[in-house]
């Protein structure tokens, strides 16, 4: 429980799924809404904000309601700059596990565990990254199936898709290379604007 006076620190730990070995993150945010959410796991996990993304809580859908509207009004789509961190957590019968949905195309689900509300580490202060493994993997990769392929093509220089990989993405990719002090830097500069 965070101490009496401190802001209260709301921490989520944050797993790709269906990803072995997993790629996680660790997070102590600051009360905030949904979509301030979305942007600490997207500079948390290393992603560049490039694709949609939904909140599945409760099998409840929330987003942007515009940017997810499929024309056919059946879905009910909570706008998260309507919904406050405190609202969903700080109360009442809390969801402890959801889905944070992302780039709809390659189809990246995390799975996120609301870890309770606790205070900051010493020499730590919200927004802040407490731990994490691995790299968040490659924008537009093809989702799980085509990081798979991806990893196998970079690692070997035989692979058919090696040198065509190596091309478009580089080859200082390291899947295992993960840095807490830059991931705490990422969600704190916050994402680009998008104009």
């Amino acid at each position: 429980m965070a101490k009496k006076g401190a802001a209260p620190g709301f921490q989520f730990k944050i797993t790709l799924a269906d990803l072995r070995p997993p790629i996680w993150r660790r997070i102590l945010v600051l009360d905030g809404t949904l979509d301030d959410l979305h942007e600490w796991i997207q500079t948390a996990m290393g992603w560049t904000d490039s694709h949609l993304h939904q909140f599945v809580i409760r099998e409840q859908r929330y987003g942007d309601p515009e940017m997810l509207d499929d024309g056919f009004g059946e879905a009910k789509i909570i706008d998260t700059l309507d919904v406050e961190l405190s609202g969903l957590f700080g109360r009442g019968r809390l969801p402890r596990r959801f889905i944070y949905e992302y780039d709809f195309g390659d189809g990246w689900r995390h799975e996120i565990e609301f870890e309770g509300v606790q205070e900051a580490p010493r020499g730590k202060k919200p927004p802040c990254c407490l731990g994490g493994e691995r790299a968040c993997p490659p924008e537009d990769i093809g989702g799980v199936w085509g990081y798979a392929n991806y990893l196998q093509a970079i690692r070997d220089p035989d692979h058919e898709e090696h040198e065509m990989y190596v091309e478009w993405g580089g080859d200082s990719y390291d899947s295992e290379t993960f840095n807490i002090a830059s991931a705490t830097r990422a969600m704190r500069r916050g994402l680009p604007a998008w104009e």
